[in-house]
């Protein structure tokens, strides 16, 4: 009979008792560091009193953060999936009583920016309309240096403490035994570990509402997240947060339509700012502030050092500083978009930071994350690069591409002519501001941090009557993915209660749980109307509209629909059951930009059919037409039809107004005779496009 090798390590221990690889955590395991030290709080950073800044010194923040930042090489842990372009930004007029920022004074200054936005939880490979937040990322390169601004299109996160960073991404990322699902959050670790961190409601509200899918990148906001400060010349410091405002509006999709352009087109929104760029329809947004003096810091009932938190902007208005047009697609993908290297550190005279936890934890991790990624001289790549002259004595390391000259690579100095040099006593050098703070070294949270349900209740209590039927759709739809009856128990007993009694009620219908819990915060009734998509839009820039046709089609009616939208800055596009062209009824030829099985209607905002006996016969009879408009008047989007056009309608069984004389309208469908005005047809379309019509009754209608 063979012996039983027995592998020993120098403490006597076999190889299996140190062998790593373990199914799950045994009961009663205490957490500990890397080195088996154990720890008494992995909740809270180590701080200089509850509100003082994050300390150097906190070795677990430094190391569950590190080895977080080091597990993917070389993709980005988290915003892998991303998309940039070049632009510029111009201040409108000077806001040297605010900032000493060069980049804020001059309104004939351009200063160049590169973008870049990006999913959270998926891979590289992912689609790009996943439900998820989305990063807004700008990186300016002004005259005093790069100045990044990395933002999300949420104002708010999930967490309280940096601490908690590596938690929140594990449990949303792909489950680690069958790296599933990709690009999504509805499985089980992700809501056991918000249901289990109260802080996170409010940034749950906001990704189960529909900005949690955006139509396009240029139509979604964008947040600096974080309480920053503003210091002027004279030293004077404020508080601040960074809004983005999109110029086309704030425009979603619906989650029916997200998941099929998944599979449709899983790069539509790069393609959709690609191509916009392309041909002169430049992604736009205003930079603005929201302002709060030092004395004002804490009158608002909530902690603006609380990521989870936001300023209603009824009680500070948004102040907009300037614009940013992006009008220049890389030159290649992985020189500039994938290697583009943010940090939250990346700041100029003028603006400094506040002692937010997880603000004060992310000045550590971005540059940890970028020397993983590119190297201690990321700064040397040209996407990276200032373009002010750059000198200290940094040298060597992995990537380094400056040849250096000289014998001295330190200071101070004698044999260098005492250079490179700092500089104390000019403005136009960073320097910190010299806030006084005292307090006792503790990892423990202020108190100011514990509302965690006020701000997701605001959430609710502003959505219109549809947004709130989306959220509770979505919370049903993700929690009906669990496998775990407990977790669903739990986010609705321990959360939603506390957000709405009814919000609370409806989903737990839908997913067959109990309300048992009883709400341990008293409801209020307070509500902001900036934080409703509830609004029309003012114009149909950047829209993709699709003209339905076969032969026979009303060429007239097709040039002027064309013509017409085309001059508001539509993308319009002809579709027929094959490529080519196909003749109308005049005779004349009409250009097919897409074949039916290349164009569904998930990726286009409207539709117009416009009449032609013969045209209207071929496509009743073509599953794809039919499909189309039925699935286009399912998400609620404009409809219009001319003539015989709206025989398609009918046969998709849709509900329309009669437009037997006249132009008519019924709930975003728009229906005209086939001698009917068109120019009224257009003015009565473009206003149906203005909103989507979530009040149609759709169940009738096959999706």
């Amino acid at each position: 009979m063979a012996m039983k090798r027995i592998d020993k390590g120098g403490n006597g221990n076999t190889r299996k008792d140190r062998d790593f690889a373990r199914d799950t955590h045994m009961a009663g395991e205490k957490l500990t560091t890397n080195q088996g030290l154990k720890i008494s709080d992995d909740q809270n950073s180590l701080k200089a009193g509850v509100r003082g800044p994050t300390l150097l010194e906190d070795f677990h923040l430094r190391e569950k953060i590190q080895h977080f930042d080091h597990e993917r090489i070389p993709e980005r842990v988290v915003h892998a999936r991303g998309a940039g372009a070049h632009g510029y930004f111009q201040v409108y007029e000077p806001f040297s009583e605010y900032s000493r920022a060069q980049v804020f004074q001059d309104p004939a200054k351009k200063t160049p920016v590169f973008l870049r936005f990006s999913t959270v939880a998926g891979s590289r490979g992912s689609a790009d309309t996943a439900r998820d937040v989305r990063g807004f990322a700008v990186k300016f390169y002004t005259d005093e240096g790069v100045w990044d601004l990395v933002g999300n299109n949420m104002p708010v996160f999930f967490i309280q403490d940096a601490i908690k960073f590596p938690d929140l991404i594990h449990a949303v990322k792909p489950e680690p035994h069958n790296e599933i699902p990709q690009a999504a959050s509805a499985h089980d670790t992700f809501w056991d570990f918000v249901s289990l961190t109260p802080e996170s409601t409010h940034t749950l509200m906001w990704v189960m509402s529909d900005r949690g899918i955006p139509r396009s990148f240029s139509m979604m906001e964008g947040f600096g997240v974080h309480t920053f400060r503003l210091i002027n010349a004279k030293g004077k410091a404020r508080f601040v947060k960074f809004h983005w405002k999109p110029i086309k509006g704030i425009h979603s999709l619906v989650w029916d339509e997200a998941q099929k352009i998944a599979g449709k087109d899983a790069d539509f929104h790069r393609r959709d700012m690609w191509m916009a760029i392309e041909r002169g329809d430049f992604p736009e947004w205003e930079l603005g502030v929201q302002i709060v003096e030092e004395m004002d810091e804490h009158k608002f009932g909530f902690d603006l050092l609380d990521a989870t938190k936001l300023i209603p902007e009824e009680l500070v208005p948004v102040r907009r500083l300037g614009k940013m047009v992006i009008n220049r697609n890389p030159d290649n993908y992985f020189a500039e978009t994938e290697q583009v290297a943010f940090h939250t550190g990346h700041v100029v005279p003028g603006i400094d930071f506040s002692n937010d936890p997880l603000l004060q934890g992310r000045l550590f991790s971005y540059m940890d994350t970028q020397i993983t990624r590119l190297g201690p001289n990321f700064a040397q790549l040209p996407i990276n690069r200032p373009t002010v002259p750059v000198d200290n004595n940094q040298r060597e390391g992995k990537s380094q591409s400056m040849i250096h000259k000289g014998r001295v690579a330190y200071f101070p100095n004698s044999l260098g002519n005492g250079q490179p040099t700092h500089s104390p006593e000019t403005l136009t050098a960073f320097s910190s501001y010299p806030e006084r703070m005292e307090g006792t070294k503790i990892r423990q949270r202020s108190p100011s941090f514990s509302d965690h349900f006020s701000q997701a209740t605001l959430f609710w209590n502003s959505m219109a009557l549809w947004e709130k039927e989306h959220i509770v759709a979505s919370f049903s739809f993700e929690l009906n993915m669990l496998e775990t009856k407990a977790v669903q128990e739990r986010v609705v007993n321990e959360l939603l209660v506390n957000v709405s009694a009814e919000l609370a009620k409806k989903v737990a219908a839908n997913i067959a749980v109990k309300v048992t819990g009883k709400p341990k915060v008293k409801a209020h009734d307070r509500s902001s109307v900036a934080l409703s998509m509830n609004k029309p839009a003012d114009s149909i820039k950047g829209r993709k509209i699709a003209i339905l046709v076969a032969a026979g089609a009303e060429g007239r009616q097709i040039r002027e629909i064309q013509s017409s939208l085309r001059k508001m800055g539509a993308v319009v596009e002809v579709i027929s059951r094959v490529a080519g062209t196909v003749k109308s009824a005049d005779g004349s030829e009409i250009a097919v930009d897409h074949a039916a099985p290349n164009a569904p209607s998930v990726i286009y905002d409207a539709v117009f059919i416009p009449g032609g006996k013969e045209s209207a016969a071929a496509m009743v009879q073509q599953g794809l037409a039919v499909h189309f408009v039925a699935e286009a008047y399912f998400h609620g989007k404009a409809i219009a039809a001319m003539g015989e056009g709206v025989e398609l309608l009918a046969k998709a069984q849709l509900k329309v107004a009669s437009g037997d004389q006249t132009v008519a309208t019924n709930q975003g469908v728009v229906t005209a005779p086939a001698r009917g005005d068109v120019k009224a047809v257009i003015r009565s379309f473009v206003d149906a496009m203005m909103q989507r019509h979530y009040e149609r009754p759709v169940e009738s209608v096959p999706a």
